[in-house]
């Protein structure tokens, strides 16, 4: 009982978390949809060639649907509590936790990280970072909180990981026991049921020659007693 409430609470919790990454994933698809538009009102072409100009807003695109993705596939491995599907999840926000890191650090120690970025034909890589200059600590919180959701994310599916494993181990075992069934009350008389490696033939035998003696009457050393006698009495 114990356990089977401790996986739905952390299946619960990685469904919420997982939520509230696609929830993040969906609004950075949305916004790079706007970008999009924005563009295309602006006169901007929307050929495939075109592309390259587009570039922050195809990577703006690409990692909401990435973020979609993990939080479906975190969804999807919290309710079936698949080992391997877990695993898989597990694998994929450790990923995007590094990806993240390695992000994070490039920004901070590179001071010219603007001039290793190619030319945006948009302009919105500009205006997101005057946005982010004025609005630092409200941002500063939304990437920490993101950050802690995907820790958690992680942690909670490790667990929950182990605890499947362990229940799987636990089945395996009792299936190394074999369980022999026996009478809770033997008849008086009536020869207990023996084991497998008895011959059923002589079993049954058995049971069959202590009924005829209780119903009858007949004592078995009696009757011996008496075939005796007259084997003794020829000369």
């Amino acid at each position: 009982m114990r356990p089977s409430f401790c996986r739905s609470s952390l299946a619960f919790f990685i469904k919420f978390l997982n939520f509230l990454q696609g929830f993040v994933g969906i609004s950075i698809a949305i916004y790079a949809i706007w970008m999009l538009n924005h563009w295309n009102r602006q006169g901007g072409d929307l050929d495939i060639k075109d592309l390259k100009d587009l570039w922050f807003v195809c990577a703006s695109m690409g990692v909401g649907v990435l973020l979609c993705l993990i939080a479906f596939t975190g969804h999807v491995a919290a309710e079936a509590s698949s080992g391997c599907c877990l695993c898989f999840y597990a694998i994929l926000t450790t990923l995007l936790i590094l990806l993240e890191a390695t992000l994070a650090g490039d920004l901070m120690f590179n001071k010219h990280w603007q001039e290793d970025l190619p030319y945006d034909a948009t302009g919105e890589l500009k205006n997101l970072r005057a946005f982010i200059e004025d609005n630092m600590d409200i941002c500063k919180w939304v990437g920490i909180s993101v950050i802690v959701i995907q820790g958690f994310s992680l942690f909670f599916a490790t667990v929950l990981r182990s605890m499947v494993s362990t229940r799987r181990v636990d089945y395996d075992s009792d299936e190394d026991f074999v369980v022999i069934r026996r009478p809770l009350l033997n008849p008086q008389g009536v020869t207990p049921y023996a084991t497998t490696s008895v011959d059923n033939k002589g079993f049954h035998s058995d049971i069959w020659s202590s009924r005829m003696r209780q119903k009858y009457g007949l004592n078995q050393n009696e009757f011996a007693h008496n075939v005796a006698e007259p084997k003794a009495s020829i000369p």
